[in-house]
C-alpha cells in the first residue's frame, strides 16, 4: 500500500496558497488510484490552523513544523523542515507545490531525506500500481512520461494543473520537532519590498492574459512610432481589466538593441518557447504575429483571441479561436473607453 505525503507550506498570513490546495487534490486522486494512504505535512507557524483548511481530504495524519524559525522563507530552515516531514511521514511518494519557496529548498530537502526529486510536473497517474509523471522537455515541445524506482520520490507539481481542494474541517496536527542550528539561522529577513498593485503586471490568478507583441513599437500607418502612446494604452487596459501582462521575445530584445521600447515590460513577462507557459482561462494577443515559438507558451490558455492587421499572420492559421483584423491602437483605445464607462 503506497504511502503518500502532501507537503505544503503556509503564506505570510498563515493560510495555504492556492498551489498548496491544488497539491492536496492531486494527492487525494493519486491515493485513490493506488488505494494507498495519505498524510499531509505543513510548514509554517500557523500550520496546525492551516491543516483545518484541508481536514476533509481523508488524510491518515497531519504533521506540522510550526517553529518560529520557519515563519519566513529561508533555504536552510525550509530544507531541514521539509526533510524532517518526509522522514517522519514514511512516505514513498511526496507531492509538493511548485512555489518559489519550495522550488528553492526541495532539492536540498530531498538530498537530506535520501530521496530523488523531479520538478515542473504537469500530470500524475497510477498505472498498474506504479506512479507515472509527465513534464515538458526541449523548451516545452516534448511531453515526456517517466517513472522512478526511488523511494521516497519527491514530485514538485506546477500550479494550475489541478483544481484547488475544498473540504475544511477540524484536523489534529502532530508537531514534528526539528532542531535548527546556528548555521541554519544566519540568514534573516529584515523587510519586504513589494511593488505597488499597479506596478505588478504578472498576475497568475488573473482571468485574462494580455500579450503585447513587438508591433506596438513599430512604425504605424502614419509612418511614425508611438511607443509612449502604446505604453499608456496597455497600462490603462491592465489597470482597468486586472489582466496579467505577457509579451514575446522580440519586444524584450528591443531594449538590449538600443531601440525605444516599453520599459515596463521585462523578460519576466515573456511567454513562449523561451519564456513562461501561463494557464489563464482567456488570452488576448495584440500586435504579435503568432509565430510558433511564441504560441507554444499558450498551450494551456482555454480561449485565445488576437488583434493583428495581417490577415495571414500565424494566429490566422488555426492558432487563435478568434482573430480581429484591426489596428490594435484603435481597438484598445475603444476597449479602455468602455472599461472606464
Amino acid at each position: 500500500m503506497a504511502q503518500i505525503l502532501a507537503l505544503l507550506h503556509t503564506q505570510a498570513d498563515g493560510t495555504l496558497p492556492k498551489a498548496a490546495l491544488e497539491i492536496v487534490t492531486a494527492a487525494v486522486e493519486l491515493k485513490n488510484q493506488l488505494d494507498g494512504t495519505l498524510k499531509v505535512g505543513i510548514i509554517g507557524t500557523d500550520a496546525a490552523v492551516a491543516a483545518n483548511t484541508v481536514a476533509g481530504c481523508g488524510a491518515a495524519a497531519f504533521l506540522a513544523v510550526a517553529d518560529e524559525a520557519v515563519a519566513t522563507p529561508r533555504y536552510a530552515t525550509d530544507a531541514a523542515a521539509a526533510a524532517a516531514l518526509i522522514q517522519a511521514s514514511g512516505a514513498e511518494i511526496v507531492l509538493a507545490p511548485g512555489t518559489s519557496r519550495f522550488m528553492r529548498c526541495i532539492p536540498g530537502a530531498a538530498a537530506r531525506a535520501g530521496a530523488q526529486a523531479d520538478t515542473h510536473i504537469v500530470s500524475l497517474k497510477a498505472d498498474g500500481g506504479k506512479v507515472e509523471a509527465q513534464r515538458w522537455f526541449y523548451r516545452q515541445r516534448i511531453l515526456g512520461t517517466f517513472t522512478r524506482q526511488a523511494s521516497p520520490w519527491v514530485l514538485v507539481v506546477d500550479g494550475g494543473v489541478y483544481a484547488p481542494f475544498e473540504g475544511a474541517g477540524t484536523a489534529a496536527a502532530e508537531t514534528v520537532a526539528v532542531t535548527f542550528g546556528a548555521e541554519d539561522l544566519r540568514t534573516t529577513v529584515t523587510g519586504v519590498i513589494r511593488p505597488s498593485a499597479d506596478a505588478q503586471t504578472i498576475r497568475p490568478e488573473a482571468q485574462l492574459l494580455f500579450v503585447a507583441g513587438a508591433g506596438w513599437t513599430k512604425k504605424q500607418k502614419d509612418g511614425q512610432t508611438h511607443v509612449a502612446e502604446a505604453g499608456t494604452l496597455i497600462q490603462d487596459f491592465l489597470a482597468g481589466s486586472g489582466a496579467s501582462l505577457g509579451t514575446s521575445k522580440s519586444i524584450v530584445d528591443l531594449q538590449s538593441e538600443g531601440q525605444e521600447a516599453l520599459t515596463f515590460i521585462t523578460h519576466m513577462n515573456q511567454v513562449g518557447q523561451t519564456g513562461s507557459t501561463p494557464r489563464h482561462p482567456k488570452g488576448l494577443s495584440t500586435c504579435c504575429h503568432g509565430e510558433e515559438p511564441h504560441v507554444v507558451g499558450w498551450r494551456f490558455i482555454n480561449e485565445r483571441r488576437a488583434v493583428n492587421l495581417d490577415a495571414n499572420c500565424g494566429w490566422a492559421q488555426g492558432k487563435a479561436d478568434v482573430l480581429y483584423v484591426a489596428d490594435a491602437f484603435e481597438v484598445m483605445e475603444k476597449v479602455n473607453a468602455l472599461l472606464k464607462a
